[in-house]
């Protein structure tokens, strides 16, 4: 694919294993602060920020639109699982044993164009450790089916450009606009650990939870079903950079994570003040 999308340069950042309320109101503080002058003052212009973390405890994040009601969340805070909504839409996904990836850009194209390059980079990683991963070709009607409590995992279904490998989900991404702003994250599976969201959902009739069992099997695949070595997810991460610096065509500059934060801090004691 001829990819027409490219960036001067993507700051690449990795903030590590932290709660589900901090991950997700990193991502919303660093949305909101893109879309400010000082962004491109400090960063420059024609640039992109990809940032990789972790969750620490596990947690089990919704779609912005999702409904909880349909988590046993007492059974959830017993187990230490954080459950927290995400900015992006799409469904559950409990986030145990992943790489979890966020990607902020300025947009000059459309959405639809930048789900699959960043899905082609990611691919191009993938590519380096054995794993070719493909793209789902067709949309499903997710109206119709987020109406069914089937839905409620992201991962019994897959988005048109979503990576596949042997038909079924290895890579779920949900991406959201914000005025000029477009937020895209996902989630790479590295073990099945995720299908334990299973035992989580409450639901008193047997054949739906059955019916979600049954969508986990057979929709969804980890790296640790595909790859029978150990493999290192550090080095991983390197090959899924060096997609990113293929597909987009851009410089590569890394960020330390106080580096970037004091940035942040400083954006939203601003905002603050600016409210009072």
């Amino acid at each position: 694919m001829q990819n027409s999308i490219g960036y001067d340069r993507i700051y690449v950042i990795d903030t590590g294993a932290n709660t589900g309320e901090y991950n997700m109101a990193w991502d919303i503080m660093c949305t909101n602060w893109l879309r400010g002058p000082e962004a491109q003052a400090q960063l420059g212009r024609h640039v992109a920020l990809l940032r990789f973390y972790n969750w620490s405890p596990p947690a089990i994040s919704l779609g912005y639109n999702q409904n909880p009601d349909h988590l046993d969340l007492e059974k959830c805070k017993a187990k230490g699982i954080d459950v927290v909504k995400r900015p992006t839409g799409g469904r559950a996904v409990l986030h145990i044993d992943e790489i979890t990836y966020s990607f902020f850009s300025s947009i000059n194209a459309t959405t639809e164009a930048y789900y699959k390059a960043i899905h082609l980079a990611i691919a191009g990683g993938l590519k380096k450790v054995g794993v070719l991963a493909g793209f789902q070709k067709s949309q499903p009607d997710f109206r119709t089916r987020y109406k069914k409590t089937e839905s409620l995992a992201c991962f019994t279904a897959s988005a048109k450009e979503e990576l596949e490998v042997q038909n079924r989900k290895l890579v779920g991404s949900a991406q959201r606009r914000f005025g000029n702003i477009l937020l895209q994250h996902g989630s790479l599976l590295l073990s099945e650990k995720h299908k334990e969201i299973l035992d989580l959902i409450k639901e008193d009739d047997s054949r739906v939870l059955d019916s979600i069992s049954k969508e986990l099997e057979s929709k969804t695949i980890s790296l640790s079903e595909i790859i029978s070595r150990p493999f290192c997810t550090e080095e991983l991460i390197r090959h899924i950079i060096d997609g990113f610096q293929t597909i987009f065509r851009a410089n590569i500059h890394n960020l330390e994570t106080l580096e970037f934060e004091s940035l942040l801090t400083e954006h939203l004691a601003s905002a603050n003040a600016t409210k009072h």
